[in-house]
C-alpha cells in the first residue's frame, strides 16, 4: 500500500485529514461571515464584494471545490472514526457515561448532517438562486454600482456597473419567518460544532497542553459566541424591519 493510501486508512490519517479540512472550513466560516457583515452597509458594498467574487471567474471555483472536497472529507473521516470507536467498543454500551462529556461532544455528529443539509439548502437559495423569491427574480436581479467598491484599497468594481442586487435578495430570503428560523437553528447547531470542533483541532496538532487547555476552552466558546451572535444579527434585523430591500414597495409586496 503506498503512503497515501496508508494516510486514509490509518486512524490518526484520519484524524489529521479531519483537522486539516476543520481549519480550511474554519477559515471559511469567518470568511463568508465577515462578507455577509455588509449587509448592514450601504448595497454598494455587499453588491460589489458579491461582484469582486464572481469576477474572480475560475479562482472562484477553485475555492469552492476546496470547501466541498474539504466538507466531504472531513464527514467521511469523521464517520469512518465514529464506526471504528463503536466497533473497538464492540457496539453501544448499555449505559452511557456522559457525565464528563460535552453537549457539543456529543452531539458532534448530528450536528454535522444537520449544518449540511442547511449548506446545500443555503447554496441553492443564494448561490444557485433555485430557492430565490419569484419578487427578486422580476424585480431585483441588477443593481447599479453608485460608488467604487474597492478591497485592500485597490478598486474591484467601478461606480457605474451593472451588478446583481445581492442585499435585495438576503433580505428578501430573510423576510420569510421559517428560512430565517432555519438560519437560526442551523448556525446555532454549526457554533456548537465549531465549539468542540475547535478543542479537537488543537489536541490532534499536538497544540494542546494542560497548562492552557482551560483558557483554550474559554477563547473557543467566546469565538462561537461572537460566531453565533453576529450570524444571528442577521436575520434577526431583517424580521425586525431594520433593513429593508433598496426598493420600499418590494417588502410590502413580499410579506
Amino acid at each position: 500500500m503506498n503512503i497515501v493510501g496508508s494516510f486514509f486508512y490509518s486512524s490518526i490519517g484520519r484524524k489529521i485529514i479531519m483537522a486539516v479540512t476543520g481549519v480550511i472550513l474554519i477559515g471559511f466560516v469567518i470568511g463568508h461571515l465577515v462578507g455577509n457583515l455588509q449587509i448592514f452597509q450601504d448595497p454598494d458594498h455587499i453588491n460589489g464584494y458579491g461582484q469582486f467574487l464572481h469576477s474572480l471567474g475560475a479562482l472562484l471555483w477553485v475555492a469552492r471545490i476546496v470547501i466541498i472536497v474539504s466538507v466531504v472529507l472531513h464527514i467521511w473521516a469523521a464517520t469512518v472514526l465514529t464506526l471504528e470507536n463503536k466497533k473497538a467498543r464492540g457496539g453501544d454500551y448499555g449505559f452511557k457515561n456522559t457525565i464528563r462529556a460535552t453537549i457539543a461532544s456529543r452531539a458532534m455528529r448530528w450536528t454535522g448532517y444537520i449544518v449540511l443539509a442547511f449548506l446545500i439548502y443555503h447554496l441553492a437559495h443564494f448561490t444557485l438562486g433555485a430557492a430565490q423569491t419569484a419578487t427578486y427574480k422580476e424585480n431585483l436581479k441588477h443593481y447599479t454600482m453608485v460608488g467604487d467598491y474597492r478591497v485592500a484599497g485597490f478598486l474591484v468594481v467601478k461606480a457605474g456597473t451593472e451588478v446583481l442586487d445581492v442585499h435585495s435578495m438576503v433580505i428578501l430570503g430573510f423576510q420569510n419567518p421559517i428560512v430565517s428560523l432555519f438560519y437560526i437553528v442551523a448556525v446555532g447547531l454549526l457554533s456548537l460544532h465549531l465549539l468542540h470542533g475547535i478543542d479537537s483541532l488543537f489536541q490532534t496538532l499536538g497544540l494542546r497542553s494542560e497548562k492552557w487547555s482551560g483558557v483554550l476552552r474559554k477563547l473557543a466558546v467566546l469565538f462561537c459566541a461572537a460566531y453565533f451572535f453576529f450570524n444571528l444579527m442577521i436575520p434577526a434585523s431583517v424580521l425586525l424591519g431594520r433593513l429593508q430591500p433598496r426598493v420600499a414597495s418590494v417588502a410590502t409586496v413580499t410579506k
